[in-house]
């Protein structure tokens, strides 16, 4: 079996390594992260899905000043609609965190969610940008249609083989394959049925997908150095998604008290959780997440749940109180490197890679 490291995808994208940066929606001051990525050979990923039209702009144009590569910018295909049916209770439970911090109780005039996809959508068109990646399902006929008009890839998220099929009959170029192993939220298309989603390894998922689909595939989920990255190629990958490698990084803008969690935590340190957003997301076990699962309720439905403990997590993140943040991280976190650059992250990943081949 001969393993290349310069992949069809990288052609199909053009970069020069198969390395791309996860999204990570949330992260303050994404630009610098997703240019160097971009700068050093890789694919840099903003996550816009929580970006206002205006914001989403000004972090694209930022972008373009820093890199005249390639990058990608992430939205979630279906960010859902506010539901307010049990306000009262899960308010009721938040309460005590919210006094803690020293906090005002959200009314429901002062929630704001972000723009819708169609606002965002267009801004992507207007910019050009050279990727979409969508996460929580597909792109509509209509998006998908413009998007190919305007020469733009598209890459989808799936957590099954089922869902990689839809990704791929949809007419996406490529998808990623985000196993259980992964930081954040789960790209999983549908938690009626499950409530933390669907949650199979990468090592199971990656080549199902891969005998599955015909476009390329990435994967995702645990990937920290090269190892991982040939790890991943062996099993029919064509590039990697590496998110909380490059949290620790230089050109990260997660905050200190988040990175330093991250640097002190180990692979059984993370659990599933829909605490914090309503959604199923991987993170590292805090005081937050102890507290609601002690409640036994059901959160609200996503955005609502995240729009709802957005106070929370800027309240502690304010106080450098790592017990309330959202501190999402993948199962790889004894592999991370303090204060380096993404730069030599991205070369690191690939002589490693080289090494092993020869």
């Amino acid at each position: 079996m001969s393993i290349q490291l310069n992949t069809h995808f990288c052609k199909l994208i053009q970069i020069r390594y198969p390395i791309i940066l996860a999204p990570m929606a949330g992260i303050t001051n994404m630009p610098p992260l997703v240019a160097a990525v971009s700068n050093a050979g890789g694919l840099g990923t903003l996550g816009g899905a929580y970006l206002n039209s205006d914001q989403l702009r000004q972090a694209i144009q930022e972008i373009k000043r820093l890199t005249d590569a390639p990058f990608a910018v992430n939205l979630f295909a279906h960010m859902g609609s506010d539901q307010y049916d049990r306000w009262d209770e899960v308010i009721a439970q938040l309460q005590p965190v919210q006094q803690l911090l020293g906090i005002a109780t959200p009314t429901l005039e002062t929630m704001i969610t972000p723009d819708h996809l169609e606002a965002q959508f267009a801004v992507l068109l207007d910019e050009q940008v050279p990727v979409i990646s969508t996460t929580f399902g597909l792109l509509s006929d209509s998006y998908m249609q413009q998007a190919k008009a305007h020469a733009i890839k598209v890459i989808g998220t799936a957590t099954t083989v089922e869902e990689a099929i839809q990704i791929k009959q949809s007419g996406c170029d490529a998808v990623v394959a985000q196993g259980s192993e992964a930081g954040g939220h789960r790209g999983t298309f549908d938690t009626g049925t499950k409530s933390l989603g669907s949650n199979i390894g990468t090592m199971a998922l990656v080549p199902q997908i891969a005998d599955h689909v015909g476009i390329p595939v990435i994967a995702a989920g645990g990937i920290m150095d090269g190892r991982g990255l040939v790890a991943s190629l062996a099993l029919g990958a064509q590039a990697v998604q590496l998110g909380t490698r490059f949290l620790t990084s230089v050109e990260s803008g997660a905050h200190d008290v988040y990175k330093q969690a991250l640097l002190h935590s180990t692979e059984d340190s993370t659990v599933i959780t829909r605490a914090f957003s309503g959604r199923p997301a991987r993170g590292i076990d805090n005081e937050f997440i102890r507290h609601w699962d002690a409640t036994a309720i059901e959160p609200l439905a996503f955005p609502t749940q995240n729009t709802l403990t957005r106070t929370v997590r800027n309240a502690a993140a304010h106080q450098n109180n790592a017990e309330y943040m959202a501190l999402w991280a993948g199962q790889g976190t004894r592999l991370l490197t303090d204060g380096q650059p993404a730069a030599d992250i991205v070369q690191e990943i690939m002589a490693a890679a080289e090494a092993l081949l020869n």
